[in-house]
């Protein structure tokens, strides 16, 4: 039994390195990171070829129950046995691509076992299949939220298989087969299998670690690149920007164009990608001309026509801006390996903060050409406060939380998107508006949770117009002002009805402390140079009243109800829509 241990231990040990060799592989990292059919598919064939190698690669236990260890078993007489590692690779299959992946992987691994012995002991096929199903669903009710299953969990499930397959070898093959290999294929497959899976933790724990060390660098990077981008995208602002992002990343190179031109290009290759010359790269045109971001691992697929550009490996993102491609920002490795999902994720990150960024200066040069002042006023106030305490938020949240971090990255890009389409419009749709204080509700919740609750009361169509910033201007004012020294219980109501089928009321109820009487007979009328009790100058609203009376008539001004239990901000504006038939009153 100790011989058939060691000889285990050195099978082991193979499935091992092959394990640490797979999770080094950035093609087998993006498999496991999302469960997709395309996944399961390749995860499928890739634990096959495993299971394969492990009966292949067993100790083979004869009838007299000596063992022999040849180096490959080609072929296994009928009355001779097995011990391999084959149950470990079909658990560690299933607690990596679930049920269905374990079951394929499974029905593979008990179909070659017999064939390769002589068509005999069918029932390693069942058993195997019934492994790799309950392994993977046990596996997906343990794990929780996790994308594994914890150590002892896994050890449970590994011990549990094994026990399932010797259940099937003492009812076929009786109680000798069985007191001979039992330990050593427990301990071993249970060893080996929670093995496997910490090395997937490890590595994966190890590349988060990788992506909040970056993304702390990333919001000082956004925060240093923002007043460049406000100037909009031209060659001293490509420049100051390109220099930027290879100070606080590992990239060999850093370059931004437009459309046609190189605007910057700092780092290897400089002396080619030359600043004010076309675009030169095969991989950049393709992503400007078609939109979409682009990978490159080889010279030839970046297709620079400099023989010896020093460049092996790119990723080159377009810049969008109202759904057009202004231009690229592409950022290079002179060395094709270090070039990993991690770099890919930060790329992609930086490519939409930038987009945002681009479009906050693009919309402040239209307003302000447009002579629009009421919305000029309204992205000063708006998108540098909330832009900064965003930041702030993201810079905490960083220490205790990445992933939330992560999506409010994603959020104040959708903010910043939106904020550019809504303001260069004097009406939006119901949808839109929606989207942009969603987006902003959710970093305030991260910056506040259980703070506040929002709720919508919704009585007309999606695409019905309201004027841009009308709700967001509204929830902004009662997260900032009407629950001073409150931690919860806060309720914002957005309540949207027909009057009839002309016109619809908007209003805005909160539950806080009122609104002072002294501010009151200011508010929405005129900006207040000093406030009472911290409720803030007033500028918002008054540009928003503004607008409303400009837009609609004085009859559509802010009307103001207050009390010490609350707020409500009401106004009535025509009921248009993008699709007027949808505002067809069917009863």
């Amino acid at each position: 039994m100790f011989n058939l241990f060691i000889l285990l231990m050195e099978r082991l040990g193979i499935i091992m390195l092959l394990a640490f060799l797979l999770v080094n592989m950035r093609f087998f990292r993006n498999l496991i990171e999302k469960r997709t059919l395309k996944s399961q598919i390749w995860l499928t064939i890739i634990f096959a070829i495993f299971v394969v190698m492990a009966n292949l690669t067993g100790v083979e236990i004869t009838s007299s129950k000596e063992v022999v260890t040849p180096l490959i078993i080609t072929g296994l007489p009928q009355s001779d046995s097995i011990a391999n590692t084959r149950i470990l690779v079909i658990t560690a299959a299933s607690l990596t691509g679930g049920p269905y992946v374990g079951m394929m992987v499974g029905l593979i691994g008990g179909l070659h076992r017999v064939v390769f012995g002589g068509f005999s002991d069918y029932f390693y096929i069942f058993s195997s299949v019934l492994i790799g199903y309950l392994v993977g669903i046990c596996g997906d009710r343990v794990k929780g939220d996790n994308l594994y299953p914890s150590t002892p969990w896994v050890a449970v499930l590994a011990f549990f298989a094994e026990l399932i397959q010797m259940a099937f070898i003492f009812t076929f093959h009786g109680i000798g087969l069985v007191n001979l290999i039992f330990v050593p294929m427990v301990l071993l497959n249970t060893i080996g299998a929670s093995l496997f899976i910490e090395i997937l933790k490890t590595y994966l724990s190890n590349e988060r670690q990788l992506r909040a060390v970056q993304t702390k660098d990333v919001l000082e990077l956004t925060n240093k690149t923002l007043p460049y981008f406000r100037k909009g995208l031209d060659f001293d602002s490509a420049k100051h920007v390109c220099q930027i992002i290879k100070q606080y990343t590992n990239f060999d190179a850093v370059g931004l164009t437009d459309r046609v031109n190189v605007l910057a290009h700092v780092g290897a290759g400089e002396d080619h990608h030359i600043a004010g010359e076309p675009v030169i790269t095969d991989l950049s045109k393709t992503a400007i001309l078609t939109g979409k971001e682009k990978l490159a691992y080889s010279k030839k697929e970046i297709g620079c026509p400099e023989s010896s550009c020093p460049l092996t490996s790119a990723i080159v993102f377009p810049l969008r801006v109202n759904n057009q491609t202004i231009g690229a920002l592409k950022l290079y490795f002179c060395e094709g390996s270090k070039m990993t999902v991690v770099e890919e994720n930060l790329v992609r990150g930086l490519a939409m903060i930038f987009s945002g960024q681009l479009a906050i200066g693009i919309a402040e040069q239209q307003t302000s050409l447009l002579n629009e002042a009421e919305i000029k006023a309204l992205q000063v106030q708006i998108n540098p406060h909330f832009f900064f305490n965003a930041i702030n938020t993201i810079g905490a949240l960083m220490r205790v939380n990445v992933e939330k971090a992560h999506q409010a990255l994603m959020q104040l890009s959708v903010f910043f998107r939106s904020s550019l389409r809504n303001g260069q419009e004097k009406e939006v749709t119901l949808n839109q508006e929606r989207r942009h204080v969603d987006s902003y509700m959710s970093i305030e919740k991260l910056r506040f949770p259980n703070k506040f609750t929002i709720d919508y009361q919704i009585g007309v169509p999606d695409d019905t117009l309201l004027p841009s910033f009308c709700l967001q201007i509204f929830v902004e004012n009662a997260v900032r002002h009407a629950f001073k020294g409150r931690k919860q219980g806060n309720r914002i109501i957005i309540q949207l009805k027909k009057l009839d089928n002309k016109h619809m009321e908007i209003a805005a109820i909160d539950n806080g402390n009122g609104v002072d009487p002294d501010v009151l007979k200011y508010l929405g009328k005129k900006p207040v140079s000093e406030s009472k009790k911290g409720s803030g100058t007033g500028t918002a609203l008054y540009n928003l009243n503004m607008r409303l009376k400009g837009l609609y008539g004085t009859s559509s001004q802010l009307q103001i109800e207050t009390s010490d239990s609350g707020t409500i901000f009401k106004t009535v504006i025509p009921l248009k829509s993008k699709s007027p038939a949808s505002l067809v009153d069917n009863n």
